[in-house]
């Protein structure tokens, strides 16, 4: 049995690779045939109750197994999203240190701080309008 420290990373790999499966198109394809099977199997079993439970109880099986798995990388992901930004914030020059994690801030620090980027866009759209098809600095084509 392995100890309660390693069940983290295990549940994370499994997680990781259990979304990696469901993004595939092969497995759309294989839902797919699974649901027209169970549709084609619809004559043989009279249509019955139980021909019904069959799908509705493992597709909510499924879906409730599945949100689990997947916010698991979803919250990995934002968290190395986050780690990255909070990298490029401290390595930029210009860039301002109090902005690593402001993720961890409550919505009216964070309300404020979009109040005042907003400002800063509109003043920078007042100075330089944008044209029709321009998307602002874009860097090098």
């Amino acid at each position: 049995m392995s100890s309660p420290g390693r069940r983290g990373p295990q549940f994370a790999s499994l997680a990781r690779y259990a979304a990696g499966l469901a993004g595939r198109p092969a497995a759309f394809a294989a839902a797919a045939l699974l649901v027209v099977l169970w549709l084609a199997s619809g004559p043989l079993f009279g249509w019955s109750e139980t021909w019904q439970l069959l799908i509705n109880t493992s597709t909510t099986i499924l879906t409730f197994l599945m949100i689990f798995l997947l916010q698991s990388t979803q919250n990995r992901d934002t968290e190395a999203v986050q780690l990255k930004l909070d990298e490029l914030i401290r390595a930029g020059s210009t860039a301002r240190d109090a902005m690593v994690s402001i993720e961890d801030l409550d919505d009216e620090e964070l309300a404020a701080l979009r109040r005042g980027f907003d400002r800063l866009a509109r003043r920078a759209r007042d100075r330089e309008p944008l044209e029709p098809g321009e998307g602002g600095r874009s860097g090098p084509a």
